[in-house]
This record gives C-alpha cells, sequence and structure tokens, in this order.
C-alpha cells in the first residue's frame, strides 16, 4: 500500500455511509460498482433498473452500492469490497499509480465538464466572483471533488483570499446539496459540478429556480469509472463493452437520458491533465510536481 493511501485512508474525513443498496457478498459470481449519490429522486430504482440492463449483457449480476463520500468508496475498492467505482477526476489523479480508466462518461458529446460558482438568486448581487467571498460563507461539496473543493481552493488563492478569510466553508456532501445549501442561503456561495446543476434545471429541481451561475471553469475530465490495477474482476471487459455500447439500444439510451449523458468512451489518462495542473499548484492536494 502507497504511503499516500495510506495517509488517505487514515484520514478520516467525514460523511457517514449511505447505502443505496445493500453490500453484496463476494465473488466472481457478481460485480459491485461504487458511486455517491447520483442526482435523481428515485436513485434507487434507477440503480436497479441499471444493474439488471448491464448484467444482462455482462453475464453476472452487477449492483451499485452508494456512499455519500469519495473517501468511503475508495475505501471499499482499495479493500477490494466492490470492483469499481465512478469516482472524481480530482482522487483519479491523486491516486493514479493505483487506478485504471475503466470508462468515461460523455456529457453532450464530450468527456469533459465544468466548475461552476453560484450564488443566491437576488435583486442585489453581493458576490460577483471569487474575490468577493472574503468574510462569506461557501458551501463545498466533498474533500475529494474536483469541482466541489479543489477549484474552488485554486480559484481563492488567484483572487487573492485566503481560505482563513472566508467566513466559514463546510461540505455538503453532494452537489445537489451544494445547490439546495445556497438556494435555502446557508452559503453565500457554492463550488458545484456544473453537469450537475445543469441537470438539475433540466429536471425541473427547485434549488435551481433560486440560485444563478457567476463563474465557468476551464473543461475538465469527466469523473470517470474506474478500477483497481491488477484486481480486474473476470468480468470487467464485459462491463467496459457494456458500458460503451449503451447508446446502441433503446433501453441503454432511456438510462443515459435519466443520468442527462450521451454514452460512454474508453478516455485516456491525458483528458485529467488540467486536474493534475491545477492540484499541483494547491497545496495539500496531495497531487505532487
Amino acid at each position: 500500500m502507497s504511503v499516500n493511501r495510506r495517509r488517505y485512508l487514515a484520514a478520516g474525513l467525514c460523511g457517514a455511509a449511505a447505502a443505496a443498496v445493500s453490500l453484496p457478498s463476494w465473488g466472481a459470481d457478481r460485480l459491485r460498482i461504487g458511486l455517491t449519490p447520483v442526482i435523481l429522486a428515485d436513485q434507487v430504482a434507477f440503480l436497479s433498473r441499471w444493474g439488471r440492463y448491464l448484467g444482462s449483457r455482462v453475464g453476472v449480476d452487477v449492483e451499485f452500492v452508494a456512499r455519500e463520500s469519495y473517501q468511503s468508496i475508495l475505501d471499499l475498492l482499495f479493500s477490494g469490497q466492490i470492483d469499481a467505482a465512478w469516482i472524481c477526476g480530482y482522487p483519479f489523479v491523486r491516486f493514479e499509480s493505483e487506478l485504471s480508466l475503466l470508462a468515461v462518461p460523455l456529457y453532450q458529446g464530450q468527456p469533459f465538464y465544468q466548475a461552476y460558482l453560484i450564488r443566491p438568486k437576488t435583486p442585489v448581487a453581493e458576490i460577483q466572483g471569487w474575490a468577493d467571498l472574503k468574510g462569506r460563507v461557501l458551501a463545498y461539496s466533498d474533500p475529494l471533488s474536483n469541482s466541489g473543493w479543489l477549484v474552488a481552493q485554486a480559484q481563492l488563492g488567484k483572487a487573492g483570499v485566503p481560505v482563513r478569510d472566508l467566513k466559514r466553508g463546510f461540505f455538503t456532501h453532494g452537489h445537489r446539496n451544494v445547490a439546495e445549501a445556497v438556494a435555502a442561503r446557508l452559503a453565500q456561495a457554492g463550488s458545484i459540478d456544473g453537469y450537475v446543476w445543469e441537470t438539475m434545471r433540466a429536471q425541473g429541481m427547485p434549488a435551481i429556480a433560486k440560485t444563478e451561475v457567476i463563474w465557468k471553469s476551464e473543461p475538465f475530465g469527466f469523473p470517470p469509472l474506474v478500477v483497481r490495477k491488477g484486481h480486474e474482476h473476470p468480468q470487467m471487459e464485459a462491463l467496459r463493452q457494456a458500458l460503451l455500447h449503451m447508446g446502441d439500444d433503446k433501453v441503454g439510451r432511456d438510462l443515459l437520458a435519466s443520468l442527462n449523458l450521451t454514452g460512454f468512451t474508453l478516455g485516456q489518462a491525458s483528458l485529467f491533465d488540467s486536474i493534475r495542473r491545477q492540484a499541483r499548484q494547491v497545496p495539500g492536494s496531495g497531487v505532487g510536481g
């Protein structure tokens, strides 16, 4: 086990576990995929449908295991309790020596997304950008999120606003929760995944009507599905092919549409170069030069 991972596993970042489905027993007769909560209101039903779809193409049961934080998902992956994980580009580059790409989602036809800075929608806008966050409350998503933490640290640094100069920063453990915290004015701004904000808007979620975007980042590699190097399930290639070909049939396209995705691609590590560069500028990111 690497020094970085030992430090990571010992870090104890907060976030209670919340399983969407029970953690299945180990074995080659099933594939277990870990992920943080998806945006959908019918999460459990959707994951069950998606699991049945993939399982019918892979030849073994496919089950999803949801947890509230990326740390919890990585703990399960590194300990062998799940076979694959849908994580963020930031933990991928942080633990890249131990992870391999399984597939990368396509959003609007591309394997990229942006981070947004949002504020409450109000007639009098007090916050115009990162430089205005001194003395304000900022909502983050997750300590291992690119758009929900790393981007904010980099942009605050560029704006000359030390994190200690915020009135307060807090983790909501979910991008949807960032939007809802800002909408409820528990925070005066939020660092959020733009794909999540746009998907919430497409689904007519109430929090979006009460928030607005005031800044968008450069493109970043979309949060990937990954596996542990050297620990691939015998049916992992079949799972990869099932993901890559979801757009080939109506059921797969309907599942993708529910996620506001257009497909999956193999992806390359270079997709996450912009996250690597950014992480190297943020002290304590865990990504070296």
